[in-house]
């Protein structure tokens, strides 16, 4: 906006940034309004100019439903190559199986998915929201006694891994001080179930055969110490 001046200009002086801020300053106390400039920001991620080939990893899911595996592959975009900001997020998912029973589903849920991922933001809910859905016929255990709700959930479930693989995800680890105490419970319901003539642990050779299902980490593990439900897995218990 042009401004006309109309007295005669005897000298000049260079308004500094710190003036600049202070004089904004005071016409904020003062209830002056002060115009800003809006920016619209977009995450959306496009596949670089030239580049055919993405890094990726590739999982095998196979379910005691089905004869043949399902095979899911996630690739990955590395933004800011090069730099101390270098980070890999992915750009799209791909699901592969012999069965086409589920071929329908299997196409919308990978299209929905790479969609969500090549928008940007946090992408991580996909994780909690897939291993939310239940089959009502019925889930089933995975080798070591975790238990699977759905196949959804297992596909939520290598999708939550590969996050914490790249980074982009926390892994819930248990501290050296809480393995070594689920160590010493497990030693003991192990022993506890030898002096009962009862098989010491499942068929996979993994946790006490006589142990019940976690409700937080959804593993057969769950065993009664001290008077207490403690899980051998995660650590969880009903006491605290």
């Amino acid at each position: 906006m042009g401004i006309k001046i109309e007295t005669k200009i005897v000298g000049y002086e260079v308004v500094k940034e710190e003036e600049t801020v202070a004089l904004a300053k005071v016409k904020v106390d003062k209830g002056e309004r002060l115009s800003a400039k809006v920016i619209h920001m977009t995450e959306q991620i496009a596949r670089p100019e030239g580049m055919e080939a993405l890094e990726g990893s590739t999982y095998k899911i196979k379910t005691p439903l089905d004869d043949h595996a399902m095979y899911v592959t996630i690739n990955d975009m590395v933004l800011n190559q090069g730099t101390e900001h270098e980070q890999r997020r992915p750009f799209e998912i791909f699901i592969n199986s012999k069965n086409m029973d589920h071929f329908q589903w299997i196409v919308a849920l990978t299209r929905l998915m790479s969609a969500v991922f090549r928008k940007g933001g946090d992408v991580t809910f996909l994780a909690e929201e897939l291993q939310a859905v239940f089959d009502p016929k019925g889930g089933y255990f995975k080798p070591g006694g975790k238990f699977m709700p759905s196949i959804i959930a297992e596909i939520g479930a290598v999708i939550e891994h590969h996050l914490q693989k790249i980074g982009l995800m926390e892994k819930d680890e248990l501290s050296e001080q809480q393995q070594l105490v689920l160590d010493q419970k497990r030693a003991e319901a192990e022993a506890s179930e030898q002096k009962k003539t009862i098989a010491d642990t499942n068929s996979d050779g993994s946790y006490p055969v006589a142990a019940t299902l976690c409700n937080k980490c959804h593993t057969k593990a769950v065993v009664i110490m001290d008077n207490c439900a403690t899980c051998l897995s995660c650590g969880y218990s009903k006491c605290g």
